[in-house]
């Protein structure tokens, strides 16, 4: 019976060493930039984002030079989305706004937006950004830079996530928990193995060459997960990958309440554990019994064990630019987030009904 007592112990052993390396190993972008003159295409799949589609254009007429085409696609929105980038594309010959074509049957919405952007797109580099990022300094010329001199096909970045509301505070920090504490983001890049991946749509930077040859959104038209869908692809292909967190100069507020986080995360919870719903669950058992440290083992090993969580808590805070002091009080009620999310995600996945943004995302 002790060595199932100590099954804990080891996992909790594991989220530390894995948040230790991302802290040691953590991959730095900022200042990088070599100051080449490439030709970039930034592209914004856009529907009913009038609240946040103004703040990104002027971050991006502010930080990016005249080699730069900005491009907003209007997803069918009911709101003045298109009327506000209208207004930046008067006053910014570098914005461009085009409308979609009617969703295909086949396709999921954001990766058809995306699509039809490429097609259009003429840079040398191939930046899709959610509408809800905020972009500052020189972050984009440095992750080209960092995609140029590491050789990949494909950088990802993890906004800093901005947390306003409780609702929000008890729910977007189980994103970065999960990733940071399971998987050692170094290995994106050097690791040859297609578990190794990770990627956020928010923030997708190719090299253009090699999206047209693979052309992913068209061949994860239907996957409600294409950005990590596409980063395994890329590996499985041979290209290099990589993905970072922590950069302070890309930043979201992703969700405005916990009611949009919970539908936000139960359409992709499973994907981090390999569309596993056992594994997510157990992941989730080992890391609650976290906060309960003295039901399960013998007294020699509370110290030990609490030591190990509360470290680890801080290392994956820091590795991602969360506060430490909030990241550690909230650990128990984000955890109870993540099951709340498990639940609903199995629940939507066997009814196959799941609405995003006003599109069901199970065909």
């Amino acid at each position: 019976m002790k060595e199932l007592y100590l099954t804990p112990l080891v996992f909790a052993c594991f989220q530390f060493i894995n948040a230790f390396i991302n802290v040691v190993f953590g991959q730095k972008i900022k200042g990088i930039s070599n100051n080449t003159k490439v030709f970039i295409s930034i592209l914004i799949p856009a529907r009913n984002e009038e609240q946040n589609i103004g703040n990104l254009l002027e971050s991006l007429i502010k930080t990016t030079d005249s080699n730069t085409e900005i491009i907003v696609l209007n997803d069918h929105s009911t709101d003045k989305t298109a009327e506000i980038v209208k207004y930046f594309a008067n006053k910014d010959l570098r914005v461009k706004l085009i409308d979609s074509q009617p969703l295909p049957n086949d396709w999921l919405g954001k990766n058809y937006a995306c699509y039809q952007l490429s097609q259009v797109a003429r840079g040398d580099y191939l930046l899709f950004i959610d509408a809800d990022v905020k972009i500052n300094g020189e972050v984009i010329s440095d992750a080209i830079a960092y995609l140029k001199k590491n050789k990949l096909g494909l950088l990802s970045i993890f906004p800093k996530q901005i947390m306003v509301s409780w609702g929000e505070k008890f729910s977007v920090p189980i994103m970065n928990y999960i990733l940071l504490t399971l998987l050692p983001l170094i290995l994106v890049r050097i690791s040859p193995f297609r578990a190794h991946a990770a990627a956020n749509g928010q923030f997708m930077l190719f090299d253009a060459q090699c999206y047209k040859r693979l052309n992913p959104h068209e061949v994860f038209k239907q996957n409600p997960v294409e950005d990590i869908a596409i980063a395994r692809f890329f590996k499985k292909n041979k290209i290099k990958v990589a993905c970072i967190t922590g950069e302070e100069r890309v930043q979201c507020q992703m969700y405005n309440s916990y009611q949009e986080a919970l539908n936000g995360f139960s359409k992709n919870i499973f994907v981090f554990f390999g569309n596993s719903p056992l594994l997510a669950f157990s992941f989730w058992t080992l890391a609650f019994l976290g906060v309960l440290p003295i039901v399960y083992f013998y007294n020699e090993w509370i110290p030990i064990y609490i030591t190990l969580v509360i470290t680890t808590v801080v290392l994956y805070a820091r590795a991602c630019r969360q506060n430490i002091w909030m990241s550690i009080f909230l650990l128990p009620i984000n955890l109870f987030f993540m099951l709340h999310v498990m639940i609903v995600a199995m629940v939507a996945k066997k009814q196959k009904s799941f609405k995003w943004k006003g599109r069901n995302i199970y065909r």
